[in-house]
């Protein structure tokens, strides 16, 4: 399998990227070759399809493309699996784009009843917390 990270030179958000798909493809037996593209004018991006940085692409698609994005030389940003903005496709998304079985999550589970009208709690931010109702 081909996977083509396209991003801006010295993008803070390929490492954490490059270390998802290492996560979400550790322990499977599946071939993932990575390679670069470095771009830095808008019209390189556009010939390559980036639509912000990083642009990760799977056999030369980008299964993360959201309906009426365009071409640019920016930050792309991930909705992430609590509703929240990210760098990077989660593990999770990253999985399933690689058509690989989800992760064994029963330890993120609660125990319990979930009261679905319950702030959230923990460290997370007033934006995270709201976002969870």
């Amino acid at each position: 399998m081909k996977l083509e990270i396209l991003q801006v030179p010295e993008c803070p958000n390929v490492v954490l990227l490059e270390r998802r798909i290492a996560e979400a493809v550790a322990g499977e037996h599946i071939d993932v070759a990575i390679t670069h593209r470095v771009l830095d004018d808008q019209a390189a991006a556009t010939e390559a399809g980036m639509t912000g940085s990083p642009t990760l692409l799977i056999d030369g698609q980008d299964p993360f493309a959201e309906p009426g994005s365009v071409p640019s030389v920016s930050c792309r940003l991930y909705r992430s699996d609590v509703g929240g903005i990210d760098g990077a496709p989660s593990v999770a998304a990253l999985r399933a784009a690689l058509n690989l079985a989800p992760a064994d999550q029963s330890t993120e589970m609660p125990a319990g009843p979930v009261d679905c009208c319950a702030p959230a709690t923990g460290d997370e931010s007033p934006v995270a917390a709201l976002g969870a109702w």
